[in-house]
């Protein structure tokens, strides 16, 4: 690895890059089969993904036709990141086996280890026969949307295609490694003014974010929508904000604690419900819902921005879906992803 990051550090050509030795492994964070059960029993928030997650040697596998090899130079964790890693809600190696069905090179992901990692910044090492408009030692940036583009209920939508997966989370060979293998229609250019940090935290929660709130595929939100934002300085959170208020809505930003608070009035977020201090119960001891606290929380909202809201962001799940479901206005679009704290989701 180290020829590769210093023609990396260096600025080589792309001829220096096509004629690198690539390594026969190379090291990743992988979760493995022989472990699916190591956490039966155990409720989730005591599974711990340091005893689950491993580094360890894997070897190099052999690109497809569409798909290239990338040098990761940096990568980030998710929420599918933390599923994966105490396999919940289910185990992700039923996926790979899935996976594995669809062609002769699908068959290379399903192993007895599991590559995690969904986001990535890095350099082109190998490309494909059929890739096109990429090269050895381009920089680039990866989005985590694994689709074949040949098949006809992708080209519409591709989160709606037959076979759409989320890369390092339903296909192996993902971001948190030294390499990684992805479709060559996964790559952006990396943006020239952002570190490689940067670069690789902005794919996975940004159009996340965008497609739940701006696009025609999510709540489409207008100028002058009142959205209830989950965990407003957070991953998708921030990116949400960001959507509300550069599109000309009004954001409640949801936060726990004074310190997150003042991120989100730091970022323009005038309307901010710090939830830790309103001490919200949502659940009862008993685990039925608390609907006095719905209300509570619904009258903390209104005080602020004096209606309900048009659009609830909603990524918690289970400790605050049906209370999202209250406080929207009637006819108003929850949209939802992810159920951090837990994806049994009632109301």
């Amino acid at each position: 690895m180290k020829n590769i990051l210093e023609a990396i550090e260096n600025g080589a050509d792309s001829a220096t890059f096509a004629a690198l030795e690539i390594p026969v492994t190379y090291r990743a964070a992988v979760v493995l089969k022989s472990e699916e059960e190591m956490f039966a029993g155990v409720t989730s928030a005591n599974k711990d993904p340091r005893k689950s997650v491993h580094i360890q040697d894997v070897a190099v596998p052999q690109i497809a036709p569409d798909e290239v090899l990338i040098a990761v130079m940096a990568s980030s964790i998710n929420f599918n990141t933390v599923w994966s890693s105490i396999f919940e809600p289910i185990s992700t190696f039923s996926a790979l086996t899935r996976l594995a069905r669809e062609s002769e090179w699908a068959k290379r992901h399903d192993l007895p280890y599991h590559v995690i990692g969904s986001d990535a910044s890095g350099v082109v090492l190998r490309v494909g026969s059929a890739v096109r408009n990429w090269k050895p030692g381009d920089k680039i940036t990866v989005h985590c949307n694994h689709v074949d583009d040949q098949d006809p209920t992708s080209h519409n939508d591709s989160m709606l295609g037959n076979n759409q997966r989320i890369w390092g989370y339903e296909t192996n060979f993902g971001g948190l490694a030294d390499l990684s293998v992805v479709k060559a229609n996964q790559l952006m250019p990396k943006p020239a003014h952002l570190s490689w940090e940067e670069s690789a935290v902005n794919a996975l929660c940004n159009s996340t974010s965008y497609r739940m709130l701006v696009s025609k595929n999510g709540a489409n939100m207008k100028q002058g929508d009142v959205v209830l934002i989950w965990g407003a300085s957070g991953g998708i959170g921030a990116y949400a904000l960001q959507y509300v208020l550069n599109g000309g809505g009004i954001p409640v930003g949801v936060v726990s604690s004074p310190e997150k608070a003042q991120i989100l009035r730091e970022m323009g977020c005038e309307a901010v419900i710090d939830r830790k201090a309103a001490n919200y119960k949502f659940w009862n001891d008993d685990n039925t819902h608390n609907e006095k606290e719905w209300r509570r929380f619904g009258g903390d909202i209104r005080a602020l921005v004096g209606e309900d809201p048009d659009i609830v962001f909603e990524h918690p799940g289970r400790s605050t879906f049906a209370a999202s479901m209250y406080v929207v206005k009637r006819g108003g679009i929850v949209a939802t992803c992810a159920a951090t704290s837990g994806y049994m989701m009632e109301f």
